[in-house]
């Protein structure tokens, strides 16, 4: 059965267009999973927009949209997802970040109310059931698709997730930020012996130390952990919006060096999980 990955925003932080930012991508962070007949959206960044487009182009009627968090990079592309205007689509929203705190319809709408937004949440025609749970639940999305998830270290929280369907599993790790020298035991039991890891990768090692606190991780330690835990490949994610694609090609070249499990996502770039 299909299980594929498609990258649709890789960015962190804003969302960066510009002729030089052309070839890995400027939109904010948003992946497809096609699981089976289930469709699940990681996130809703900026790239959410022009899978929107996709889904009307394809009549896809409803899906999944899972939340790491509600940071504006990670939602400022729900209001132009254009699927949420029509009545006959459908659509589960989750977060486990948010129990405490109003829960992710509240959030959701604040981010759309005056004088944030001009068009408010109630305003959207599709179906919506909010769901929230607390990190570190696993949810069941049927028909044969589980998602375990776990607490990741970030600024008001966040939420990591590791979809498995048909043998094998996929994880998205974003945002999170480690500890030099001490693996993070949430990240290393949730991506154990996973196919494909989504990590984040805003930063490189020599330029962390400046950034302690800022909530991100780097694309070494990504490695670190895919190997301690026995990963068979790692997608650096989450790009700095000042590292271009000269940046970024030097980093894809060394980062492939250090581990050939290793790749860089891109924007419009699509993989088979267990490939």
């Amino acid at each position: 059965m299909s299980f594929t990955v498609k990258f649709w925003g890789v960015r962190g932080s804003i969302a960066c267009p510009s002729p030089n930012h052309v070839i890995y991508g400027g939109n904010t962070s948003c992946i497809e999973v096609i699981a089976g007949k289930r469709h699940i959206i990681l996130d809703a960044g900026t790239g959410i927009r022009n899978l929107g487009h996709r889904f009307i182009q394809e009549d896809i009627q409803e899906a999944v949209l899972l939340l790491t968090h509600t940071h504006w990079d990670h939602i400022n592309g729900f209001p132009f997802f254009a699927p949420l205007f029509q009545k006959n689509r459908s659509f589960d929203i989750y977060a486990g970040h948010l129990w405490d705190t109003g829960g992710v319809q509240s959030v959701l709408a604040s981010s759309m109310s005056n004088p944030m937004f001009p068009v408010p949440l109630a305003a959207l025609q599709a179906s919506l059931r909010f769901h929230d749970f607390r990190a570190g639940e696993t949810l069941d999305l049927g028909p044969g698709v589980t998602v375990k998830t776990a607490p990741l270290n970030h600024p008001n929280g966040a939420t990591g997730y590791r979809i498995e369907y048909d043998g094998r599993s996929v994880c998205y790790v974003t945002d999170t930020e480690h500890l030099p020298g001490q693996p993070d035991d949430n990240v290393l039991q949730l991506i154990a012996g996973a196919d494909l890891v989504i990590y984040d990768s805003t930063y490189t090692d020599t330029e962390f130390p400046a950034r302690v606190g800022w909530g991100h991780s780097t694309w070494q330690e990504g490695v670190r952990l895919c190997r301690q835990a026995d990963v068979r490949r790692l997608a650096i994610f989450h790009h700095d919006p000042d590292h271009d694609d000269a940046f970024m090609a030097e980093l894809e070249d060394e980062a492939h060096l250090l581990w050939d499990g290793t790749f860089v996502a891109r924007e419009g770039m699509q993989v088979t999980v267990g490939d």
